[in-house]
């Protein structure tokens, strides 16, 4: 597990440098057994390439995975990794979005682009969403390590899509994790090699915004209560800074039996004005 120092200089390269790795950050054995899972899956399901450029024409993505096995669950929730994107963001972030992006060989290049584009903000902005991608296999130039432009989340304007970028390939041991300011201009590399490339994109974003995958209606609610309280958090069942995402003034946490993690702020605001005037009567 990473020291309180080692978060802080994670944290402190992504806002200098828009990425920072943590290398073998998963142990041999989760690495392996993710790999095996990943590969059950896609013959039980039968799962194939996506079906657009973008997404990869020889690439299995495979979405909405905290569905699929329990042993997936330990990958958003990670001790080497959540922590630092508390420290970026707060400690009620969510879950953004969770897939495989297992690439074949002959998978092209992915245009270089940024994951907040289409968002309405002027840009450099503060980080809003922090993604996390998990080498599987180990990353190299000839199968497809992600490529990056350093310190682009400063730039005042997105890329220009299909435009070729001098980039920066984003190499690493099987294991590790790059996680960046989802504002770096990025892309997946082209895999030349004979061997897939394993890895995953485990996206967090603030608690105020909008998940990029619907995890609340996608994740059944049966398979949601099985889930560590921290990961029911994650998927939407909380509420951010006691205000948004209440249902009736509620905390969504009580839909799977759990008791609620905080009052509503107009609860709160009210207890502590009767703790105030309490206060001031004694004395």
């Amino acid at each position: 597990m990473l020291t309180d120092a080692e978060v802080q200089a994670h944290a402190d390269r992504i806002r200098d440098n828009g990425y920072t790795v943590i290398e073998r950050a998963a142990s041999p054995e989760l690495v392996e057994g993710l790999i095996a899972t990943l590969q059950r899956i896609e013959r039980e399901h039968q799962l194939g390439p996506a079906k657009t450029s973008f997404e990869g024409f020889k690439t299995v993505r495979i979405n909405n995975l905290l569905t699929y096995d329990d042993l997936f669950w330990e990958v958003p929730l990670h001790d080497n990794v959540l922590p630092v994107v508390e420290r970026v963001l707060d400690r009620e972030c969510l879950l953004s979005s969770f897939c495989s992006l297992v690439l074949g060989p002959g998978q092209e290049a992915q245009p270089i682009h940024e994951d907040t584009q289409l968002i309405p903000l002027p840009r450099p902005h503060i980080p809003i969403t922090i993604n996390a991608i998990w080498a599987l296999s180990d990353f190299r130039a000839d199968n497809g390590a992600t490529r990056i432009i350093p310190r682009s989340h400063k730039y005042d304007s997105s890329p220009e899509y299909g435009r070729q970028y001098d980039a920066v390939t984003a190499t690493m041991p099987a294991g590790s994790v790059m996680l960046f300011d989802s504002a770096l201009w990025h892309g997946g590399g082209a895999n030349n090699s004979e061997e897939r490339r394993f890895a995953f994109s485990c996206a967090y974003c603030w608690g105020w915004m909008r998940q990029q995958e619907n995890l609340q209606l996608g994740i059944p609610q049966e398979t949601a209560k099985r889930f560590p309280r921290r990961l029911q958090e994650l998927c939407g069942y909380s509420v951010y800074k006691g205000q948004f995402g209440h249902i009736d003034n509620h905390d969504p946490i009580e839909l799977l039996g759990r008791e609620r993690g905080k009052r509503m702020v107009w609860e709160a605001t009210d207890v502590r004005k009767a703790r105030m005037m309490g206060e001031a009567a004694k004395a």
